[in-house]
């Protein structure tokens, strides 16, 4: 893996807040030729520092308006039950991010669904799917910050 120099970081703030402009205008943003910047952008790709370009959605515009993070405590740690719980949480595309925890919880879920109901059919579906020991939600009433940009 190669370092990151100030030029590959000024590239990657460019590709944060626009991945979708073109090789002239961010090598005119970072003071690079077109081809310059298309090198650096390969090797970062295959250093695996950019993993991929995406459109970013408006969810509520799309009927899915309302986020959830769902708080889970579990008594069972034992590996295959990790396995059973990752497969359930990747196999249900309402569930936009799961991570394990320190301190009194264990994982927390982001999920975004249409209503309430909607909300109650995934917690379903989840709980056939592996056991859980407690589980509660909050709901988002206001999204007053939310980014995909690292702080570089």
């Amino acid at each position: 893996m190669s370092e990151t120099d100030h030029i590959d970081r000024r590239i990657l703030i460019e590709l944060q807040r626009d991945a979708e402009q073109s090789l002239e205008s961010l090598g005119a943003a970072v003071g690079l030729s077109r081809n310059a910047c298309w090198r650096r952008i390969r090797q970062m790709e295959q250093d695996g520092i950019i993993r991929g370009r995406v459109a970013l959605l408006n969810a509520a515009r799309l009927g899915l308006p309302l986020t959830v993070f769902i708080q889970v405590r579990t008594n069972a740690h034992a590996p295959d039950w990790l396995d059973r719980f990752s497969a359930a949480t990747r196999a249900l595309p309402e569930i936009m991010g799961v991570y394990r925890m320190s301190g009194d919880l264990d994982y927390l879920i982001r999920a975004q669904v249409r209503d309430m109901a909607d909300y109650d059919r995934l917690y379903q579906s989840l709980i056939r799917k592996v056991p859980l020991s407690d589980v509660s939600a909050s709901f988002v009433m206001e999204e007053i910050k939310e980014t995909t940009a690292l702080p570089l």
